[in-house]
């Protein structure tokens, strides 16, 4: 099924059904939406690692708005190539602007929080967006409420995140306060945007507008905020460096946040934003893999309590979800 055409089954559902502030009709999570979810997470756990093979030949910040810009590009490409309209009005001029605005700070502090704590911690303290999004979801937007026996769930799903990365609350060494302050903004930031895309007339756009709005914005955003952090920028393209930057550009910030976007259109928010609960996870399993990092007994357990935090929120109310 091709976001093209799916983009088109989403504007031909009447305007009352989409509209913010009004009953959701968005469905409970499939088979599709759960593999879809899945492979997103794996695609997002690896970032963290591509970040840090990287690192040597390209500054923090900098990797993030090189990969915005290259993203935008090809974004572009790809929505003329489907004659996919991106720059009509249709209302999305704040909204975009604000989405893209939080989205690029969002990175922008993670990639600079990263040079002040470890990976792990920053995981950890990234990894509240869920929750926070929820709340927000709750609050703002009708249909996206959870239900005790979800909350558990995500409540289950936190407490595997603890467990897996526990030993980063207790690092020793050099302070990682300002890092980690960076990762729970970030966090923040990450919950605001889901947010406002729902809450606003961006949650009747065309995915490929909505992620636009974020990687035009974010790219100068970041490049400027690379500036004054003082980076170095591009110190040496090693053939590792540019495997790094084509991931982060194509993979991640162009294909996979494309299929995120479309995800929204169709399913209840709250519902796939739990399954980011997995990508620390992921991150784990891709350090042990790529960096030899060492598992722990720690991420087994978390492992499987993030399991049933996922099958508790997802668990289906015939009486409230749409047919």
């Amino acid at each position: 099924m091709g976001l093209h055409a799916t983009a088109r089954d989403v504007r031909r559902v009447p305007a009352a059904r989409i509209l913010p502030r009004m009953p959701d009709t968005r469905r409970p999570l499939d088979t599709l939406a759960v593999t879809s979810m899945l492979v997103l997470c794996g695609l997002w756990g690896f970032q963290q690692v591509a970040v840090k093979l990287a690192a040597h030949g390209v500054s923090l910040v900098m990797q993030g708005a090189i990969r915005s810009a290259i993203a935008f590009a090809l974004l572009l490409a790809w929505a003329m190539l489907r004659r996919i309209r991106l720059f009509e009005r249709d209302g999305t001029l704040v909204p975009g602007l604000l989405a893209g605005i939080l989205f690029g700070t969002e990175f922008a502090m993670i990639y600079a929080g990263l040079a002040h704590t470890t990976a792990a911690r920053m995981v950890v303290f990234l990894y509240l967006a869920p929750c926070l999004t929820a709340l927000g979801l709750a609050w703002f937007v009708p249909g996206e409420r959870l239900t005790p026996l979800q909350w558990s769930g995500v409540a289950i799903a936190f407490v595997g995140i603890v467990f897996a990365f526990g030993d980063g609350f207790s690092a020793h060494g050099a302070s990682t306060w300002l890092g980690d302050a960076l990762g729970i903004a970030a966090a923040a930031g990450w919950a605001a945007t889901t947010v406002l895309i729902r809450a606003t007339s961006l949650a009747r756009a065309a995915a490929a507008k909505t992620l636009a709005w974020q990687l035009g914005v974010s790219a100068p955003l970041m490049l400027a905020a690379s500036l004054a952090l003082g980076e170095p920028g591009i110190v040496h393209l090693t053939g590792t460096a540019l495997a790094s930057l084509a991931y982060q550009a194509l993979i991640v910030a162009f294909a996979s946040y494309l299929m995120w976007f479309w995800l929204l259109t169709r399913y209840l928010a709250s519902r796939l934003s739990v399954f980011s609960f997995a990508t620390p996870l992921y991150g784990v399993a891709f350090g042990h893999l790529v960096l030899g990092d060492p598992l722990s007994p720690a991420f087994l357990l978390a492992a499987g309590l993030v399991g049933a935090g996922i099958a508790l929120v997802n668990l289906r109310a015939p009486h409230r979800e749409p047919g």
